[in-house]
């Protein structure tokens, strides 16, 4: 922590913006160091969605129809975008842990003691967060191609179109971090900030199109998971991977899902951030 702090003593910038980002990287690179030297989190982060891939894969496909078709190969295609939104969005539960152990041993208050930005340790948390998502996110990728899935298995794809879903998803991914965030701040424990992290991502990643076409839903259960963002975000991930997307839908999110995947992400993003500023402010005032 000397480190870090010696740092950030440093004269701060002139430009706020600048005084932000320096702060943040900073705040973010001892979040980093720490995950490091505690391999046990990215290993654990990487088991559960590892075990989705292969439970979904093997137990459940062959049994979901997707269209006409209720082939192994069709529903293994259609569940990984599916599976790749679940796993960027459960961060979120880590986000909140970890800010939530902060705030409880202190060191949040000894941050805002230091002459720095004050979304820069949110932000820097956020960041390093974002960067082990994308490592687990590669890593389950490999696992999804050793177990079948195959990018334009329902079209032409190509490797931009590939990594913008990537791109999306990561993007809906930190938004959700910032929640995260807000949950942490909010809670007395990291025990709490877990299951609050959890508890409503459920309903928000099953009613949704990532497991199931939601055509075989009933009409009510299908508009909320058809204007759901999550289901935007998978939806959009199907169309850039060219695999096989659920049924046609009238549901504007569905025919314009990549940018109703920004417009979501991005909205979550700006409101999160600033309710979780706002409760940093006055959580350790």
């Amino acid at each position: 922590m000397s480190a870090v702090t010696d740092a950030v003593r440093v004269a701060a910038p002139a430009n706020p913006v600048s005084q932000l980002v320096r702060d943040s990287l900073i705040v973010a690179k001892r979040n980093l160091i720490r995950m490091t030297r505690i391999p046990e989190m990215v290993i654990f982060g990487l088991i559960q969605p590892i075990m989705f891939v292969v439970l979904f894969t093997y137990v459940f496909g062959g049994s979901m129809q997707i269209g006409a078709s209720t082939s192994a190969a069709a529903y293994k295609n259609f569940l990984m975008a599916g599976i790749f939104a679940q796993t960027v969005t459960f961060a979120t539960a880590s986000s909140g842990a970890g800010i939530a152990d902060d705030m409880h041993k202190g060191l949040i208050d000894r941050f805002r003691s230091l002459p720095m930005a004050r979304g820069a340790v949110l932000t820097g948390r956020t960041l390093a967060d974002l960067v082990q998502t994308a490592l687990t996110l590669l890593v389950l990728a490999v696992v999804a191609v050793l177990v079948g899935w195959r990018v334009g298995s329902d079209g032409d794809t190509n490797v931009f179109k590939v990594l913008g879903a990537f791109g999306l998803l990561l993007l809906l991914g930190y938004a959700f971090t910032w929640i995260g965030a807000l949950i942490g701040l909010s809670v007395r424990t990291p025990e709490a900030a877990t299951s609050g992290g959890l508890i409503w991502l459920f309903p928000v990643t099953f009613i949704s199109n990532a497991f199931v076409d939601t055509s075989h839903m009933t009409p009510w259960l299908r508009h909320i998971a058809e204007w759901n963002p999550f289901s935007a975000t998978v939806q959009a991930a199907r169309v850039l991977f060219a695999n096989p997307g659920q049924s046609p839908s009238q549901a504007w999110p569905m025919q314009h899902s990549v940018l109703a995947s920004l417009i979501y992400s991005v909205l979550i993003t700006v409101i999160f951030r600033t309710l979780a500023v706002r409760k940093y402010r006055s959580a350790t005032a």
